[in-house]
Parts: C-alpha cells; structure tokens; sequence
C-alpha cells in the first residue's frame, strides 16, 4: 500500500515538471516584444533609442524646456541697507545730546525676472523696499548695480533697470487661463543657490493672505507646491512652455521655510503695474468705489442665488464709480467683464487690471433678479486723470499716505486715521517720523484720508502740529519748532 502512493507521488512530481517546462519554453523563454516611439523609421539609422523603463513615458509632462528658457532670465538680487539702531543711555549718560549710534549696515538677498532684453527686472517690493545699494547677478556671473525705476507697496512689486543689452528675459503668459492642477514651475535663487528649478501644480487661485499692509493691497495670488524658500522672493513662476505667468512672493509656513504651499502674483496684475510705472511712473491705481464682503449662505438664500459665490456690496463710496453706475448697497456682483466674481480677491484682481478710466461691464443681482451695467472706474481721487510721479494726492512733504484699514482702526481702536507707506526727504522726515507711523491729526485737524492731510496742510504751505502713534504703538503728540 505504501507503495502505490509512492509511485502516485513521483508521477505528479514528473508532470509538474513537464508543463513548468513547457511554460518557460513557450512563454516566459521567449524574448520580450519591442515598442518604438515610431514604427516607421525602426530601420533607420537615425531611428531614436527605444523606449526604457529610464526614459519619458507617453503623456508625461517635460519639465526640461521650461527650465532651459528660464533660468537666463532670472537674476539673483542683492541688497545692502542702512539700519538705525537704538542710542546707548550708558554713552549719552556720559557723552549727552552729542552722541549718536551711528546706522547698521545689513545684506539681504531675492530673486528677479528679466522682461526685456535692455535690462529690465520685476522683483517684488519688499526684496528692495530700504535698500541704499542694490546689485544683480546673472546666471553666467556677470553683475550690475540696478537703479530703482518704481515700485508699488499694494501689489509687492518693483520695477528695476540695469544697464545692459541683448539680455535673455521672459515674455508674459496668461495666468487667467491657468487651471487648477496645472504644472508649473518656480526658478529664483532660494538660500543664495542660484537658479534653482522646483516643480509643481496650480493647487488654488485667487488666494488673499492678507499679506500688503496696504487699505489698497490687491492680493489674488496663485498657490502651488512649488518648493520656495528665502531667496526666492522675486523669481519666476512659469508654465510649461516657459512663459511667466507669476512672480513668487511668499511661503505659508510655521517656521519660515517652505512646508508645502507657495504664493505668486499672477502675471495678469503684475503687468499692469509694470506698464504703469515705465509709462507713467505712477501706477494708475483704478477703484470701483465700494466696501464690500463676501457672501454668505443666509444672503445666498436671500437673493435666490445658485451658489454661495460673489461679492456682496456692503457700502457705497460717495463720488465713486459704483456710486455714479447705480449700484446700490446689498448688490451682489457676480461677474466683471464676464469673469466670475466668486470672491473678495477675484474682484481685486479684475479691478487691478485696469487704469481710470477704463469701463468694465459688472453683473449684479438685485432682489433676487440678475442686472448688468457698465461701470467706469475711477482713481483715488474721485476722477479719471493720469497721476503722474511725485504728483499724486497721496504725496505731501515728501511722504506718501494712505487710509487706515479697518483691521488697524479695530488694532488702535480707532474709526479715522492715515498710515505713512513710503518717506523721503521733507518736513515729516525732519520731525523724526517713519515709515508705519500713523496720523490722527495735522494742524488740529482729524484726518482719514491722503487728501485730508493735504488739505489740513494747505496744499503743502503749513505744518505746525501733528499727533498720531509711531509704528511701536506709541502715542505722541508733535509740535514743529519745539
């Protein structure tokens, strides 16, 4: 009996064998077909390789393009600046009103982006807003000193000029077109590491961070996961044909470096502000003349909408645009130029592209029924007229202002106020304010606006007495002369 399942166990044994044999010899034994990218020119003897497990497979994106077009044009910037620092009480003890601390010499480091090929360079504002001396580098070594052209503190961009010609540089693309999910790229000089390339998508659009200290900031950014860092303040955001749909500009991060999300300024606003200050020196703000919010699923329901989407109109500015269109408070603006309007940003953003002047078709509901009219926006002053530099009403005695933003009224709990943005030689300078110093009154007189302040000063020919609080917070009260 034994036996018989002996003999049972090797004839199984044999037959496993035999069909495992027959398997390798007919199938796994057999060489593996070939795939060529192009059947027709297999024989050639400039037929490309063969597709490998190393190499670009159908349908993936090539980065390599992009990058080639991108890193000539995109410059490292070096900025040295003078900071003052506090007075030694131990050495005025001694010395009095005769000594002095003398100011601090600091470096700091950006990106930029060549946009002409005579010299030309983007790079946001707060890269070069205090520098003295301001130096570029380009990728093949070669350094210039840069010469402010303008800049804009709303929209964080500057504008500089170096002087040299046929210069590698990028041409705008469209960044309204860009869709979530698209690939991108973002080329700066993170660290000091020059011409640095990192990938990634479109993960949003329209972002506001609240970032520009500005009652006028237009923040609508792009947010990818672009790996940035310091450094790369100022560079390039490109779309795979290498045309620059962005300038990068910030990092949403707990410790200062990049952890996942980054921030670029759409080339659609970007633009405008660059024209602006090359033709005019002055960027063109245009306003639509509102105070607003964004709505919400009770207004939503109110109004008969479709989707909790669009900008509800909380307020109308006397002498504004929206004023002299006929929109009304509680107007839900859902569409600019047949652009969705979803958001707070995305108006910003639509508004930000245009100068005084220029019209733009709005659509609105109103008691739950859809309207359109045609709205031509205005300037900070109530007109369409072109500031030029130096000229606007937001300048006086060498100091340029703007209105108090409701986070800062609710900060110093105030309901009036102006905010310094930018100081150059003048009276106010003279009277030891800075840049973030906030005013309440000039000459005795409350003010909440730029105009305000240059009324209060008689077009710029009297200034006695000014009260405010310093950027510390400190409150205090000035008289010219004392």
């Amino acid at each position: 009996m034994k036996g018989k399942y002996l003999f049972g166990a090797l004839l199984m044994a044999v037959l496993g064998g035999a069909i495992s044999l027959f398997a390798y010899t007919k199938i796994i034994g057999k060489p593996a077909p070939t795939v060529a990218r192009d059947s027709s020119v297999i024989d050639s003897p400039v037929a490309k390789p063969l597709l490998t497990s190393f190499e670009m497979a159908e349908g993936q994106v090539d980065f390599t393009y992009a990058a080639e077009q991108t890193v000539h044009a995109v410059v490292h910037v070096h900025i040295v600046a003078k900071v003052d620092q506090p007075d030694n009480p131990f050495m005025q003890f001694f010395y009095g009103d005769n000594y002095k601390s003398s100011p601090r010499e600091v470096s700091g480091y950006g990106s930029g982006v060549i946009i002409s090929p005579d010299g030309y360079i983007i790079t946001n504002n707060h890269v070069i807003e205090d520098a003295d001396n301001i130096e570029v580098k380009l990728n093949d070594n070669r350094e210039f000193k840069a010469e402010v052209v303008g800049r804009d503190p709303s929209t964080d961009i500057a504008l500089l000029k170096i002087k040299a010609d046929n210069l590698s540089f990028l041409k705008y693309g469209d960044s309204e077109k860009l869709k979530v999910g698209e690939w991108v790229l973002a080329v700066g000089n993170p660290f000091n590491l020059s011409s640095t390339v990192t990938a990634g998508i479109v993960s949003a659009k329209g972002r506001n961070l609240q970032l520009i200290n500005s009652s006028y900031s237009i923040e609508s950014y792009i947010q990818t996961d672009a790996a940035l860092n310091p450094g790369n303040s100022g560079g390039a955001l490109v779309d795979t044909k290498g045309q620059l749909v962005g300038i990068t500009s910030a990092i949403l991060s707990p410790s200062g470096a990049y952890s996942g999300y980054s921030f670029a300024i759409p080339v659609s606003i970007v633009g405008k502000v660059v024209d602006d200050i090359r033709k005019y020196g002055e960027v063109q703000r245009a306003l639509i003349g509102i105070q607003m919010d964004e709505v919400s699923p009770e207004v939503a329901e109110k109004q008969n909408l479709t989707a909790v989407k669009g900008v509800l109109i909380t307020k109308i500015i006397e002498g504004g645009a929206a004023e002299e269109a006929k929109l009304k408070k509680d107007d839900i603006i859902t569409k600019m130029d047949g652009i969705s309007i979803d958001t707070r940003a995305d108006i910003q953003e639509q508004v930000g592209k245009h100068r005084p002047g220029d019209k733009v078709m709005v659509n609105y509901f109103r008691d739950g029924k859809e309207n359109a009219v045609p709205v031509t926006l205005k300037n900070i002053s109530g007109n369409i007229s072109v500031v030029a530099r130096g000229m606007g009403v937001d300048e006086i005695f060498g100091a340029r202002f703007e209105a108090l933003s409701n986070y800062d009224k609710r900060m110093f709990n105030i309901d009036y106020g102006v905010r310094i943005i930018d100081l150059g030689d003048g009276k106010f300078k003279d009277m030891g304010l800075k840049k973030g110093t906030i005013l309440l009154s000039v000459n005795g007189k409350k003010v909440s606006t730029p105009d305000e302040v240059r009324q209060a000063t008689n077009n710029e020919s009297n200034l006695k007495t000014i009260e405010g609080y310093q950027p510390d917070g400190t409150h205090f009260n000035i008289k010219w002369g004392d």
